[in-house]
């Protein structure tokens, strides 16, 4: 089986004669190469013997002697094609334990957030029961109220009707003496309640879905608490890398605090350092596991911040590619922002610290690299 079969390179290591990588290159006087066994077989088959590409004939069978350069390429060659199926192979289990250690933890994270929104539905649930027995309960108070008043409205028209009926037969009988003598009370009006105007008081239902909604807010609140709870168990101690800061970054002594100057600093053009995009890197890499870090933005309008892969381009424009794999960047506007990072999983998350609430994430990533925390002001672009 030819392992070479095209291009430039196949040319230089095959063998013309069995079309596969050179055994044992040897070299003809009139420079072509060989494997010696093939050449030898080709001569014995022959009373002349020539070479098979150019068809020169030797007087005299040339002393077959091995290529020693052609040899040690061939060997340095299989080395490093031995190199690559070995980085394929490695590449392999690592994305196949890769993909078992985020299908673990899809799983982990499925079972919490069933177990999260099972607590929140159980609460919303709870919230409707109160408040509907609550408005029941002022419905049949109401109605109770209603009806009372019903009879006893009914009862007034009752007597009514009945002190009616009198005044009609006195109106029309014709003993004037009994008109004089009639009870004094039928001449006044009669004596009844004055009833006010009835009204549908719904402010006592609105302030209850209120209170309601309020109890809820509450519940959402002590998860999202429990939620930031759970990620600062992977907080960090980020430092900043001042062998990796742009020129016009300074630092603090302690390397937790980041500003930029008018003035370009005299600093040395390692490779680790970023020349043009206006970036530092913390000083701690990860390659593994989960991790959290807060940075806090202060008065500052505009930050980028993220991970980024170790492989990121530090020289030129490319830096700053916000497309590129190695870089992912949020333009800032909230005052504190957490930064979340699951690295078997692939997810990077940001959130806003002061309203406990998410930003947005990225996920579907495929980490092989060590990743470290990235800070950057993209208004000081040097030209």
């Amino acid at each position: 089986i030819s392992v070479i079969s095209t291009g430039p390179l196949a040319e230089e290591l095959q063998c013309s004669v069995c079309l596969d990588v050179f055994t044992d290159p040897v070299s003809t006087p009139c420079g072509h190469n060989f494997c010696k066994s093939c050449l030898n077989q080709c001569w014995s088959n022959s009373q002349e013997c020539k070479c098979p590409i150019c068809n020169e004939t030797f007087s005299k069978r040339p002393d077959l002697k091995i290529n020693t350069a052609l040899r040690n390429s061939l060997r340095k060659s299989s080395k490093d094609i031995q190199q690559m199926m070995q980085d394929r192979v490695r590449k392999i289990q690592d994305i196949k334990h890769s993909a078992e250690l985020r299908k673990k933890s899809t799983e982990r994270k499925k079972a919490a957030s069933v177990e999260l929104f099972s607590d929140l539905i159980r609460s919303i649930e709870r919230c409707q029961a109160e408040l509907l027995e609550m408005m029941e309960e002022k419905q049949k108070t109401a109605e109770k109220q209603d009806e009372e008043l019903i009879q006893e409205l009914q009862q007034e028209i009752t007597e009514l009707k009945m002190r009616n009926t009198e005044l009609e037969h006195l109106l029309h009988t014709e003993d004037h003496l009994h008109l004089l003598q009639i009870d004094p009370s039928l001449r006044s009006p009669p004596h009844t309640r004055n009833w006010p105007e009835i009204s549908m008081n719904t402010d006592v239902n609105v302030e209850t879905l209120r209170r309601a909604l309020t109890q809820l807010q509450e519940t959402l609140d002590e998860k999202l608490s429990q939620t930031g709870k759970r990620m600062q168990q992977y907080a960090v101690d980020v430092t900043l890398d001042p062998d990796t800061a742009h020129p016009n970054l300074i630092l603090s002594d302690d390397g937790k605090q980041v500003r930029h100057g008018d003035i370009k600093q005299k600093l040395p053009n390692n490779p680790e350092r970023f020349d043009h995009y206006p970036g530092v890197l913390g000083k701690e890499g990860f390659s593994s596991g989960r991790f959290y870090f807060e940075v806090q933005v202060k008065e500052k309008i505009e930050w980028d911040l993220g991970v980024a892969r170790e492989s990121i381009n530090r020289k030129g424009r490319e830096g700053t590619d916000q497309n590129t794999t190695s870089l992912w960047i949020l333009d800032l506007k909230p005052q504190k922002v957490g930064v979340f990072v699951d690295y078997e999983e692939g997810l990077v998350s940001l959130y806003d610290v002061e309203s406990r609430s998410h930003i947005c994430s990225f996920t579907g990533q495929f980490f092989t690299e060590k990743l470290s925390p990235l800070i950057s002001s993209p208004d000081i672009y040097i030209e």
